[in-house]
């Protein structure tokens, strides 16, 4: 049996036609790589708007069968990428057990299962699994180089996220206890709790308006903490903009690892930064 074990700096073992493929499919350095992408994720939204179009009654009644023509074609041409994906790299079963390669296996199986389930009575279960087709969309995802930057800067920012929505949550259960002491259930803040639910519907500038302070001390905390919001509103956009910026200063290549599916190599990486292979 053939040793599937990959090596650091092992070059890899794709060559011909898989090697081309995958380079089209994976990646978008190169024009045909890009013209894949534009025209995938093209489909992918023609496809979604087939699905939220066949959920229209009207439109159903009067267009069905184009619809369904249309998406057995979408489902074809993605079941023909599904299997170039798998064709394309050194070990399948990695990619077809990634995030990815299940979304992408959800794409396809609605339509088909839809085939092999008879009787009326099952006409309902048909439709539950033809909603799973929304889950294309998640597909556009990776398609996006921008992506990778955005996800990185947000990873980064998580702690300090963290840090600052616990400050918030500090904020509006004392806001709201003192609402609470100041206003009291003849004003409609008759629990600790629902005064907290206002100091959060009011710290986040939305003002529903079901809960207003009736009196004057109060209506100057609800001044300060609708102040409050608008400057809290920018806190988690600096965040994750600073480290936007610091990602953004070292650009990622669209180059995906042909042994393990690894992305977010740096411009000048040689070796792939999980498995050690050859890019």
């Amino acid at each position: 049996m053939t040793d599937q074990t990959v090596h650091p700096g092992e070059p890899s073992r794709l060559h011909g036609w898989r090697a081309k493929v995958h380079e089209v499919i994976f990646e978008a350095d190169t024009p045909a790589g890009k013209a894949f992408d534009i025209l995938l994720i093209v489909t992918i939204l023609f496809s979604v708007v087939i699905v939220s179009l066949e959920s229209v009654p009207e439109i159903r009644a009067q267009y069905g069968p184009q619809l369904r023509a249309a998406e057995w074609v979408i489902t074809i041409l993605f079941t023909i990428e599904y299997i170039l994906r798998l064709l394309c790299v050194e070990r399948p079963s990695v990619y077809a057990t990634s995030f990815f390669g299940i979304v992408d296996l959800l794409a396809i199986l609605p339509t088909y299962i839809s085939v092999l389930i008879p009787g009326a009575q099952a006409l309902t279960v048909v439709r539950v699994l033809r909603l799973l087709r929304i889950f294309r969309v998640l597909k556009l995802v990776q398609y996006v180089s921008e992506a990778r930057t955005l996800s990185a800067a947000m990873r980064a920012s998580s702690k300090k996220i963290f840090v600052f929505l616990f400050a918030v949550v500090i904020i509006v259960v004392i806001v709201g206890s003192l609402m609470y002491l100041v206003e009291g259930p003849a004003n409609g803040f008759d629990s600790i709790p629902r005064s907290i639910y206002w100091a959060v519907v009011t710290l986040t500038t939305v003002g529903y308006g079901d809960i207003a302070p009736g009196t004057s001390l109060g209506r100057f905390i609800a001044v300060c903490v609708m102040i409050l919001g608008y400057g809290i509103i920018a806190v988690p956009t600096g965040i994750v903009t600073r480290e936007l910026v610091r990602e953004d200063r070292g650009r990622f290549t669209t180059r995906v690892c042909r042994s393990c599916n690894a992305e977010g190599h740096d411009s000048d990486a040689g070796y792939c930064r999980a498995c050690g292979s050859s890019l």
